[in-house]
């Protein structure tokens, strides 16, 4: 396991590059300072650009989750969360409600990502300005591989968020590139092709735990871009037929054109399986920071708290033992965190914490009144934080459902379901809501939970700071900034379950599901979908899957639609009122008509809009003048 350590990344230089970065993206996120007349001289300036490049998804997961993580909204919009939160936690609902607070309101990521795809851009274009040595061809590709690969995964996540959007492939920005693309026509190639650059310039030896992209990472993406390509934009449908459109590629350094097709995609994640450098974990709860030996150590010492649901784990398996956690066996690609945040980096607040993954402290408990916090009495071993984001009543009501439905036809137990979720009123029997409480569903996650020890309970200790090689908060605040557990971009179980929804051979779901110790079952496409929420929740997936599954004419019996209204009328507590639970009902209208309104993407900035000069057209459903797009009060 790597402890508070970005391994690869050159982490000054990731920052430096990174404080001019809002002023850079306030009008237009495409230019950068720095002349390729003088820079990159050197290898270590290619790496620095890099650095600062993969530095945005550092700035996405460790700022307000609830203005710029976009993992955090797409499991917040989907069926699996709710706002909650309390009452002056407005951003968190309107996304939940996929409404807006203001016309700006999700610019933050649409800067960050432009922000991105200019700094690989700037590589790409400028690599050969480094006097390369014969022996460094293969570094030399490797680099300019990963530039290519994380344009392309810019591009795909800036696509997912905001549909068509100006296609930036030169820092000499034509007339052309100032026009708002086609998605599926133009920038869902250039995606593809990006990433197929990414895979044939870039070798498989760098990208394991060191927070690189490598060769497996990009076969990887390149199946996740296609398959929503497919499935959204060309309503392909069920895919294990094989019968998924190919896609046509534009011709570039790695890339030769001519097309990529379903073929091609399940090649490239066979190659992943083959070549052996990933498997699964043999305990599930080994992902997640809560089996960390510490914790496990106060489980089996007889005196004081003992957390009992990781007790039957072996010790070895444990979060920070070799090849569990951070670096774990099963990480294909992870945003990184260490203890270098600061109050100071930037004169930008969201960039200062840049180093700790903040999703913990949006996810945390609220804990209750104030005098519970930090109390192990009530919330052990979980620590404070923002209580947004809950769990909703309906992901665990559908998967103690397909529990009792028996996938075997018998009823059996899922591990991940509380691997994965605190179960409020049986795990912490003592905790109660704040008064100003909304959209409690009696759960809350537990993936990325903030965890504490007995041993740290006077001080709001997060158990890295117990940990061999601490040395202080960087924050001087643990509780929001002892935050160091990767959040993962791509899992292997990712690949396997991909590999069976493409071709429909239920080997590779099957090893998902022993693992989970659940029934391994035939295919069919409703297992895959179960198998990918299960396994995923709270990873940032699940509304995109939702999207793929919908097709881009959605209908209220469409997949999407129907598994958002059915939040509706479930019972939640509010204003910590637990003896008078409400039904949960939309803001404006419904979940359905929102989501088919606007196919489920967010509101483009207006300053963007504005400043493109028309060029930029809003998406549909977010006209600002019509009633049901905008915020309302319901609590």
């Amino acid at each position: 396991m790597k402890k508070y350590i970005l391994s690869a990344f050159a982490v000054l230089s990731a920052a430096t590059l990174f404080t001019s970065c809002n002023d850079m993206l306030d009008t237009d996120p495409r230019k950068t300072e720095v002349t390729d007349a003088v820079f990159p001289g050197k290898v270590a300036d290619v790496e620095s650009e890099l650095s600062a490049t993969y530095a945005i998804m550092n700035t996405m997961g460790g700022g307000d989750s609830d203005n710029q993580n976009i993992w955090y909204w797409w499991e917040i919009m989907s069926d699996n969360c709710y706002g909650s939160g309390g009452l002056q936690d407005n951003k968190v609902k309107s996304l939940h409600h996929l409404v807006e607070m203001s016309v700006n309101q999700f610019a933050e990521p649409y800067k960050l990502l432009y922000g991105g795809i200019a700094r690989a851009t700037s590589t790409i274009e400028t690599i050969d300005n480094v006097p390369w040595r014969e022996d460094q061809k293969s570094l030399r590709n490797q680099l300019l591989g990963e530039a290519y690969f994380m344009r392309g995964l810019y591009y795909l996540w800036l696509s997912q968020l905001f549909g068509d959007v100006p296609l930036i492939t030169s820092s000499v920005v034509t007339p052309e590139m100032e026009e708002q693309a086609d998605a599926e026509t133009a920038i869902y190639p250039q995606i593809l092709s990006d990433m197929v650059s990414g895979k044939n310039l870039m070798g498989t030896e760098r990208g394991f735990g060191d927070g690189h992209a490598n060769k497996y990472v990009a076969e990887a993406f390149i199946a996740r871009a296609y398959m929503f390509w497919a499935g959204f934009y060309k309503n392909a449908g069920e895919l294990a037929g094989g019968s998924g459109p190919a896609i046509d590629l534009v011709e570039q350094e790695g890339c030769s054109g001519g097309s990529l097709s379903q073929a091609d995609v399940v090649a490239g994640l066979k190659d992943i399986v083959s070549s052996g450098r990933y498997k699964l974990c043999e305990d599930f709860r080994s992902l997640w920071q809560y089996s960390n030996s510490l914790l496990w150590d106060e489980a089996h010492d007889g005196e004081g708290h003992a957390y009992e649901f990781i007790a039957d784990m072996k010790r070895e398996n444990c979060f920070d033992m070799p090849g569990m956690g951070n670096g774990n066996t099963e990480e294909l690609f992870q945003v990184q965190f260490m203890n270098a945040s600061s109050w100071n980096i930037s004169g930008s607040y969201n960039a200062q914490r840049m180093y700790s993954n903040y999703i913990s402290v949006f996810w945390g408990l609220r804990n209750g009144s104030t005098a519970q916090n930090g109390d192990r009495n009530f919330t052990y071993p979980f620590n404070q934080g923002w209580g947004q984001g809950t769990p909703s009543c309906n992901i665990w009501d559908d998967w103690s459902a397909a529990e009792r439905s028996g996938g075997a036809g018998k009823e059996y137990t899922d591990l991940r379901k509380r691997a994965s979720l605190i179960d409020l009123d049986h795990e912490l029997e003592n905790y109660t809501y704040e008064k100003d409480d909304c959209e409690e569903s009696g759960y809350s996650v537990k993936k990325y939970a903030e965890v504490n020890l007995d041993a740290g309970a006077a001080n709001n200790d997060t158990w890295w700071a117990l940990t061999e090689g601490y040395t202080g908060s960087s924050l001087e605040n643990k509780m929001q900034g002892d935050h160091f557990e990767d959040f993962y971009l791509m899992r292997y179980p990712d690949v396997l379950l991909m590999l069976t929804e493409l071709t429909g051979d239920a080997q590779y779901m099957n090893q998902v599901q022993k693992r989970a110790g659940v029934p391994q079952t035939a295919y069919s496409l409703k297992a895959v979908q179960d198998e990918r929420r299960w396994e995923f929740c709270f990873e940032g997936l699940r509304f995109n899957d939702m999207r793929r599954w919908t097709g881009n004419k959605p209908s209220e019996g469409s997949y999407a639609p129907k598994a958002l209204q059915a939040q509706a009328g479930k019972q939640i507590v509010c204003l910590g009122d637990k003896a008078n639970k409400r039904s949960m009902k939309h803001m404006t209208c419904s979940w359905s008509k929102r989501y088919i309104d606007t196919n489920g993407f967010l509101a483009k900035p207006q300053t963007e809009i504005t400043v493109k000069n028309g060029k930029l057209k809003q998406n549909p459903g977010w006209d600002a003048a019509n009633p049901e797009t905008q915020y309302k009060t319901l609590y």
